[in-house]
């Protein structure tokens, strides 16, 4: 059944994660309902929209990083390309970032 996607450690770290965060949510909005806040985002936002947009941007850096990660290698002179851990790492900063301040 998952045959066409290739399941490496870091891409079922990263959707372990994402579940974690859904279920961790739903029992915080369960137990503590939330309310707009204004933060660096250009519109006031609830937890849940922070989470989907933090989520969003999250996806959207390690896609750039799996992309351009050849290049990467090419510019710094790597004999491999570099480790998605790295993108990961990122990734999961800005949905702390987002999550806190957006």
């Amino acid at each position: 059944m998952f045959e066409w996607m290739a399941w490496t450690t870091p891409v079922a770290v990263f959707f372990t994660c994402i579940v974690l965060m859904l279920i961790g949510m739903t029992v915080w909005e369960v137990r503590s309902p939330t309310t707009l806040r204004k933060g660096f985002l250009p519109m006031a936002t609830t937890r849940g929209d922070r989470l989907f947009i933090g989520l969003l941007l999250a996806a959207y850096i390690n896609l750039v990083f799996v992309g351009a990660a050849e290049w990467m290698a090419e510019l710094m002179a790597l004999d491999e390309p570099p480790s998605v851990w790295i993108s990961f790492v990122l990734s999961m900063l800005t949905l702390v970032l987002v999550m806190r301040k957006g």
